[in-house]
This record gives C-alpha cells, structure tokens and sequence, in this order.
C-alpha cells in the first residue's frame, strides 16, 4: 500500500525533502502501536529523507509530556480532551478526528473464569490508569453498566497494552481493553463482547504541534494517517471511521 496522495507530492517537489534527512517524532495512543507502524513504514518508503521516531504511550502521558515541552511533532491519541488540553494551551495546530474505537473484555484463553459480561469481573481485575483514556472510558462502561468492582481487586496498566498484558502474562483474570488490543492479541487472550448500551466510542484526533521544527514532514504524515490509504490500515486494526 503507498500513500500517494497530493500534498505529500507537492512536499517533495517543494520543500527539499530530498537535499537534507528531515526527523519527525510522532506522539502517538499505545493503541495506535500496530497501525501507526504500518502507516509509518509505508510513509518511509515513500519519503526515503524522512525519519519517524513513533512514541507511543498513554494519551494523557504524551499530552503532559508535550505540555512540558518534550520533542514532538505530530500528536495523535485516544481521546479528545487530551488533544483539547493542548489546544487550548496553543501547543497544537488544529486537529482532525481520524478513527474511533470500543471497548471490550479480555480474558485467559478459554474463559477459564466463565466471564460473560461485566457483571462477572471479579478477582484481580485489569484496568487502564485513571488518568489515560482506556481508564476513563472503562469507569463510564462500568458505570452505564451499574457494575463495581473493588480498588483492591483492581491492577492498574500505564496503558492499554500493559493493561491488556496483566491478562495474557499475569495473574489478572480479566481487563477492560480496546477492541483492536484485542485482535492484536488474538490467541494470547479470549474476548468477551460490551454490549453497545453499554459501551463507549472512543474518537481519536491528530494534529501538528506547533514548535514541532519540520512542520512540513509533520503535516504529510498526518495527511498519510487521514488518507484513504491510511484509513485502510486502521480499519484492517480493527478502527472505525471517525
């Protein structure tokens, strides 16, 4: 798959891309690990000057961390008041909505606690920090759910990978997660469907940071992300349309 869309043309032509290497790094949703790789890769490819550094995390961490002033380019996370944040704080150049996801419970492969919805988490239970987004989103489905569970029977993951690897390398019995974490890890874990009235859509915005040196590379990357091609990839991850 190449991403050959216009603007990313105009770059090359325009811009000198090909006399100098240009550095972006891209600040991006642990949940985006798997897409942003592909998309990333295929970007280089097609701009061979341009080198990504992808650095993945949760949202609310990456949000600080550019609120700090941490080098970053290109920003894209889970959840829209992360991206607000910095918005507001004028870090950002105008962000763009380019996938949603949902939630959804892993457990052991095959089930061995006989986990059928959310009514049944019980034991040590995975769950996101509060201050990420797969955290606040699973305090709402819990929530919508009318389902409690204990703070000493939860474990809590910096993010929706490790919270997701407490289930499949750990003693947790079951996590909360995003649906495309759980394809990802197809066969190291079993899933367990939220039923819609209960669920939550998370909507994912991308944007340039503003002191970002190569806004330029920033900006073509960002068009890969929202291109028809890029949005190929995401909804191959298991992403749907924004």
């Amino acid at each position: 798959m190449r991403f050959g869309y216009a603007s990313a043309a105009l770059l090359l032509d325009g811009c000198g891309f090909a006399e100098s290497r240009t550095s972006i790094t891209v600040s991006a949703a642990a949940s985006l690990t798997g897409a942003f790789t592909e998309i990333a890769d295929e970007f280089a490819a097609a701009h061979p000057d341009v080198d990504v550094a992808l650095n993945f995390g949760s949202s609310g961490q990456l949000a600080a961390q550019i609120g700090d002033g941490a080098p970053a380019d290109v920003a894209a996370f889970a959840d829209t008041a992360a991206m607000d944040t910095l918005a507001k704080a004028g870090l950002v150049d105008e962000s763009d909505v380019f996938a949603t996801n949902e939630l959804t419970i892993v457990t052991k492969p095959g089930n061995p606690s006989g986990v059928t919805g959310l009514a049944d988490l019980k034991g040590v239970v995975s769950l996101c920090v509060e201050t990420a987004p797969c955290g606040k989103f699973a305090a709402q489905v819990l929530a919508a759910a009318g389902v409690t569970i204990p703070e000493g029977s939860v474990t809590r993951g910096a993010d929706v990978k490790a919270t997701l690897a407490a289930v499949a390398e750990g003693d947790a019995v079951a996590a909360i997660v995003y649906v495309t974490d759980a394809r990802a890890a197809a066969g190291r874990v079993d899933e367990v469907e939220i039923p819609a009235a209960s669920n939550t859509v998370a909507e994912y915005p991308i944007a340039v940071v503003r002191s970002s040196a190569n806004a330029e590379a920033a900006a073509a990357f960002r068009d890969a992300v929202v291109s028809a091609d890029g949005r190929k990839v995401l909804k191959l991850a298991g992403f749907g349309a924004p």
